[in-house]
């Protein structure tokens, strides 16, 4: 099951079971520069995730250029971790900095197709790697999907998730 976020809130993760592949299937993703598709150790996002972080970026003021968007885990919740999403004016001195978007061009980008840039901590990134980012957008509800093939198991709550 994917995950609703918007930034500067927490929920839960995605089972880690054969329908995240399924989760997959229509979207398009985006390898971070210097990564390889579908890398273990990586994450990735979708064209849609891509669209949705430049117009939140523009929004907040965050510059492309030096801030981005922080992706962590911490402790918490029902099951013992929670995602946590916001964005940062820089990257901490250990954070895996990943670069998405260069050059390409999403509906009404504020950012004239500059890259976004998202930084995790060295602790989140053992529970994020191989994970997506998506943005969804339906009539009855929007937000950021993380989908994360390290959960094990997400709460009935919908707000922590175990790995």
């Amino acid at each position: 099951m994917a995950t609703l976020l918007q930034p500067g809130t927490s929920a839960p993760a995605a089972g880690a079971t054969a329908e995240s592949k399924d989760q997959l299937a229509g979207m398009t993703l985006l390898t971070a520069e210097g990564q390889q598709p579908r890398a273990k150790q990586a994450v990735e996002i979708t064209k849609n995730a891509l669209k949705r972080i430049r117009v939140a970026m523009a929004k907040e003021g965050i510059s492309p250029d030096a801030g981005g968007l922080r992706l962590g885990v911490q402790g918490g919740g029902c099951s013992g971790l929670s995602y946590n999403i916001r964005f940062d004016t820089q990257p901490r001195d250990r954070d895996r900095v990943f670069v998405f978007g260069a050059g390409l061009e999403t509906p009404n980008d504020p950012s004239g197709a500059k890259p976004v840039r998202i930084f995790i901590d060295p602790k989140s990134i053992l529970y994020l790697a191989g994970m997506v980012l998506d943005f969804e957008e339906t009539l009855m509800r929007q937000g950021f999907n993380f989908i994360n093939p390290n959960s094990t198991k997400s709460c009935g709550c919908g707000s922590s998730f175990s790995a």
